[in-house]
């Protein structure tokens, strides 16, 4: 299946030792795309993983740490976790909080405290939600001087893409990127007529549409997109999209980097245990 509806999937609570976050997961080849929710005044510990993440609020605010850089975060702006970051959302009190969560697949879902060592292999989401029923603690013994999280020089990582969620629409068609190491987020906007085909996708393509309707076919399968829809572009696969309504809509994209990796040493694929 290639086309997607967060509220049709299974809600997941990877990292009750470290989080509140919960939701849904889709897994492509490169990486995992999801949607969190943390209720109001909830959030995490600071924390970091070797993956990457990438993460844009939908409805809500962040109070928002990445490296030692402390920022309220509001819908229409990108936060960008290098690997290994230390970093931590918590959803201000004034509402719930909902955002795009996606990691590359070179780790798992689970992270670690920013005051403890990596383990050797990441931990399986059933491991970690056995230890902390038990009230077992899922993480590594307390060892600062061992972790591996990074504080500094991870440069700026707060980018505004639009003012708030519903402005007006673009005159035109408009796509902002950001490319990380292992993952590219983009902010996209095209009005009603425009369309575009693509005979092979050159990395894997995930999209979430904010607002605004389109036609798709990804390798054959076919569907009116609308919004709070996520579309799934294969790498290789051909596609297009034709905008029956103005639409605007947050994507994300392998880098050749992580493809080449992951290709040679396979995915995390042990979240689930």
């Amino acid at each position: 299946m290639l086309f997607h509806r967060f509220e049709n999937l299974k809600v997941h609570h990877f990292n009750p030792h470290l989080s509140s976050g919960e939701g849904p997961v889709i897994e492509g080849q490169y990486m995992y795309f999801r949607i969190v929710t943390k209720k109001a005044g909830t959030g995490s510990a600071l924390h970091y993983h070797p993956n990457e993440l990438m993460a844009f609020p939908l409805s809500g605010k962040i109070n928002a740490v990445v490296g030692r850089e402390r920022r309220i975060v509001k819908p229409g702006t990108f936060v960008h976790m290098p690997p290994y970051a230390r970093h931590g959302f918590v959803a201000c009190e004034d509402g719930d909080l909902q955002y795009l969560y996606i990691k590359d697949r070179t780790w798992t879902l689970i992270g670690s405290a920013q005051d403890e060592a990596l383990p050797d292999q990441a931990r399986s989401a059933t491991e970690v939600a056995r230890d902390f029923a038990a009230g077992k603690y899922p993480g590594r013994e307390k060892d600062a001087g061992q972790s591996q999280a990074i504080l500094d020089g991870l440069g700026r990582c707060y980018y505004p893409m639009i003012d708030a969620l519903d402005a007006p629409p673009s005159s035109g068609h408009h796509e902002q990127w950001v490319e990380g190491t292992n993952l590219s987020f983009g902010f996209i906007e095209s009005p009603q007529g425009y369309s575009q085909s693509v005979s092979a996708a050159p990395h894997e393509f995930f999209f979430y549409v904010i607002q605004g309707e389109m036609d798709a076919e990804i390798a054959g399968e076919k569907k009116h997109v609308l919004e709070g829809d996520v579309v799934q572009i294969p790498r290789g696969a051909a596609y297009s999209l034709a905008i029956t309504r103005h639409a605007r809509y947050a994507g994300v994209k392998s880098t050749a980097a992580v493809e080449a990796q992951i290709d040679k040493n396979g995915a995390a694929d042990n979240w689930r245990g």
